[in-house]
């Protein structure tokens, strides 16, 4: 193994990165503020001080960077770190993840401003991200159903539950809290939702 592969990438490949890593940030940060339609890339630009040549070099078009913006929030706890939520439902059940992550997402708000003005924005068909949050809200139920499905199947979740009917309910919930949140940080969004997850499924939470 050579001195580069095991300290990391150096040189060109290692700035290209940073770089890229700085515009997605700045972008979360512009598109959080003002939306897609609102948001442009020279208002990215200049939150760099770079060149729009620049920002267009490194992912093409405004639609490329809003994809790329979605995609790395959607994976991580703060836009960095990254958060398996299909893996720590198998291994502590839906409730415990679920709360898990509300509080390690709010460390940094404006990703969750990001998904509610987006999600917002894109009810409308001609939205440029229309799709990608049909897509998205899809495969979350998908995803959710399945999960909750395997509670039930070790005794985490009653048998005669509809999972799709609690992944359904559990993901508007959620969004519907962090919107509240969002709008006031006095409503505490991790109460709001232990709350919730209480009443709705007591067994989920005391399950061991």
């Amino acid at each position: 193994m050579t001195e580069q592969k095991r300290t990391g990438a150096r040189g060109p490949y290692a700035k290209s990165a940073q770089r890229s890593s700085d515009i997605l940030d700045a972008a979360t940060t512009v598109f959080a503020a003002h939306g897609y339609t609102g948001g442009s890339m020279r208002d990215i630009a200049r939150q760099l001080d770079l060149s729009l040549t620049s920002i267009v070099h490194h992912f093409g078009t405004k639609y490329d960077l809003l994809e790329a913006v979605l995609e790395r929030a959607d994976k991580t706890t703060n836009g960095n770190q990254d958060f398996d939520f299909e893996a720590a439902c198998t291994e502590v059940g839906v409730a415990a993840a679920t709360l898990s992550r509300v509080r390690s997402s709010m460390e940094r708000p404006e990703l969750l401003r990001l998904f509610a003005i987006l999600a917002a924005e894109s009810s409308n068909p001609t939205h440029p991200a229309h799709d990608w949050f049909v897509e998205r809200y899809r495969r979350k139920t998908e995803a959710m159903t399945d999960a909750f499905a395997y509670d039930q199947s070790v005794g985490r979740v009653e048998p005669g539950r509809n999972p799709r009917l609690l992944a359904r309910l559990l993901l508007a919930t959620w969004d519907g809290i962090q919107l509240q949140w969002l709008i006031d940080p006095t409503n505490d969004m991790n109460t709001a939702m232990r709350q919730f997850l209480e009443d709705a499924m007591p067994e989920a939470l005391n399950a061991r």
